[in-house]
């Protein structure tokens, strides 16, 4: 559900980094305030594992479409609303930055609907409301399905009505919401799936992470490290190797383009904003598309599985950079906090 430029007008776009931004600082400030060490690697391989799965495309059946999980849910649920958001927006970022994926025009609508929707909206009225201690009892699968349905049903409006209020291009936009909803329906089927897999992994292995988890017994508690470990060697298996095997077919908003227009994407008009926003990735996106950069503009069509070493590049350096944004800003947060209680507890 990466947004381009093309379907935002610079004042959405800028009204909606703005609103990122607000929430990024305010997030900021409540992680500091109840930072625990212990947390920091698990959010980077948590990252590191979200930028990995994403790069994964999964075919929807009879739709020749194809979708890739959200993550917002799965960080919600494990490290909170504060973490989890933080988390995810980070994955976003290295993705606009390193890998042109989505606009940087439309970065902080991206980050809105695929982490503050999720993490600030559905986790606390949702998730919260209807789960209970255990996250394999029916009824946490329940919160988890319809967190994750619900989420990527907002998510698909909102990305409609970011188009529509931004007024620049001449789709239907009836039409494009008709075919939005139920495209994301199936793909939050699925991703609530293996969202469920993820979070019943996490607990059998540390069943003291999961955020909403009452406190558990020494006995209990399994060693960090090996949780740690084990999910950044699946972080690394899965961007560098399993991407092969994702998809080639357009993902739900590019489908949903499609059978609105005619095209999987629209061109930006040319003026100095999307100019200046393409510019600039074409300078940081070292790796567009998850490939080596090529002069080669009709590279034909690839097989499957696609093994490539580009892909299998962009994986693991996607994954290391996402994880190292994520535990250098927690660190200095964590440092900035130590050197206030200091100074509180010097006076």
């Amino acid at each position: 559900m990466h947004m381009a430029d093309a379907l935002l007008s610079p004042p959405v776009g800028g009204i909606m980094w703005a609103a990122t931004a607000a929430m990024v600082t305010y997030s900021s400030v409540q992680i500091k305030k109840e930072m625990d060490t212990k947390k920091i690697p698990l959010m980077g391989v948590m990252g590191a594992f979200i930028f990995a799965a994403q790069m994964i495309n999964f075919a929807i059946p009879g739709t020749g479409s194809s979708g890739h999980i959200g993550g917002g849910m799965i960080l919600a649920i494990l490290l909170g609303p504060y973490a989890g958001f933080l988390t995810i927006a980070s994955v976003l970022i290295t993705q606009a930055l390193f890998f042109a994926d989505g606009g940087l025009l439309a970065l902080g609508c991206n980050i809105f609907n695929m982490g503050i929707i999720p993490c600030f909206i559905v986790y606390p009225l949702i998730y919260k409301t209807i789960k209970n201690e255990k996250p394999y009892s029916p009824r946490s699968i329940i919160a988890v399905m319809l967190s994750v349905v619900v989420g990527l049903q907002l998510g698909a409006v909102s990305v409609v009505l970011e188009t529509l209020f931004s007024g620049i291009t001449a789709l239907s936009i009836g039409k494009f919401l008709f075919l939005m909803l139920p495209i994301h329906l199936a793909i939050g089927a699925i991703e609530g799936v293996i969202t469920i897999m993820v979070i019943n992994f996490i607990w059998k292995a540390r069943p003291d992470i999961l955020e909403t988890t009452q406190s558990v017994s020494a006995k209990e508690k399994k060693p960090l490290k090996n949780l740690i470990v084990g999910l950044s060697i699946a972080a690394l298996i899965t961007g560098g190797m399993v991407s092969w095997f994702a998809s080639s077919d357009p993902d739900g908003l590019e489908w949903s383009l499609f059978h609105t227009t005619g095209k999987e994407e629209l061109e930006n008009p040319d003026s100095p904003a999307y100019n200046m926003s393409e510019e600039i990735q074409e300078k940081t996106a070292l790796l567009p598309d998850y490939d080596f950069k090529s002069k080669d503009n009709n590279p034909g069509e690839q097989g499957w599985p696609a093994v490539n070493a580009g892909t299998t590049f962009s994986g693991i350096i996607g994954s290391v950079i996402t994880l190292l944004i994520i535990v250098l800003f927690s660190f200095i947060l964590h440092f900035i906090r130590k050197k206030k209680f200091e100074k509180n507890s010097t006076r």
